[in-house]
């Protein structure tokens, strides 16, 4: 694997996590950026990335990884894509796609960059870099979204995600991204937040076992990001949640019905769908 110059905008959990994967498993030289002084001065401190990057190192990187919120992603681009050399490779790691994607478009030509859309699944409940853990992405899956990107960037992409230990990529475009997540991601997060809300919740110890810990999980949630994510993903994440509400309310009706037939065929259908879909 030939050697290039890696900066990584963002030292969160996702980006902090990306730095070490790197610093592990390739011969990169892997510089960092961030806003908050302290997770910069805690990766060089234990080795994640190589130095602060500055305005020169993003004239010279070979791939930028763009490790924040939407907004800033975008706001990134806008200020230093010109920066960047003809043929970089600059990916982001946002989990939606279809603004991203349409924001990058607007941008293209006010740079000589090459940008391939990314998302990587995985992640933890905590959130900065003092959580970030290269083993999240063992075995995970890595999306890409190539949109008009040549095939070169888009296995470059691929490339440094199997190398982090990735073991899937996907590939598939903004719409069918983002009503994906809103299904397995954003309506999960949804789902554990409206069930913590009920006032049964603080006196949970002592009731609970595996099935609360199952659905309460993701309820510890970054606020700030999540609330983010989902307005910007609102269409198909309303569409996901009226889905979610009507199968409740079947099972609410047939419960308030005493209808046992009725409930015993809705169990039965999402038992064996979920046997299928695993």
């Amino acid at each position: 694997m030939k050697a290039m110059k890696i900066v990584i905008v963002g030292l969160g959990i996702i980006g902090g996590s990306i730095a070490k994967a790197l610093k592990q498993n390739t011969p990169h030289q892997v510089l960092g950026m961030d806003t908050n002084e302290d997770s910069l001065l805690d990766a060089l401190s234990c080795g994640a990335i190589d130095g602060k990057a500055g305005i020169e190192d993003l004239k010279s990187a070979d791939m930028v990884y763009l490790c924040v919120y939407p907004g800033a992603a975008l706001d990134f681009a806008r200020e230093h894509g010109p920066k960047l050399r003809e043929g970089c490779v600059l990916t982001d790691t946002c989990g939606i796609k279809a603004a991203v994607c349409a924001g990058m478009e607007e941008l293209k030509g006010t740079g000589s960059y090459v940008f391939v859309a990314g998302h990587p699944m995985a992640g933890k409940e905590r959130s900065g870099f003092a959580a970030s853990d290269p083993s999240i992405f063992v075995g995970a899956s890595y999306i890409i979204v190539p949109g008009d990107a040549p095939g070169w960037a888009v296995e470059l992409v691929e490339e440094q995600a199997a190398s982090m230990g990735f073991g899937r990529i996907v590939r598939t475009d903004p719409k069918h991204h983002d009503q994906m997540i809103a299904f397995t991601s954003q309506v999960p997060h949804a789902l554990a937040c409206a069930y913590v809300l009920s006032p049964r919740c603080p006196e949970h110890k002592g009731f609970s076992a595996g099935s609360y810990r199952d659905v309460s999980r993701v309820a510890n949630i970054n606020d700030e990001l999540w609330s983010r994510l989902f307005l910007d993903n609102r269409e198909a994440l309303t569409e996901e949640l009226d889905e979610l509400m009507g199968n409740l309310k079947a099972i609410r009706d047939a419960v308030g019905r005493g209808d046992e037939k009725g409930l015993r065929e809705l169990l039965k259908r999402a038992g064996d769908i979920k046997r299928q879909a695993g």
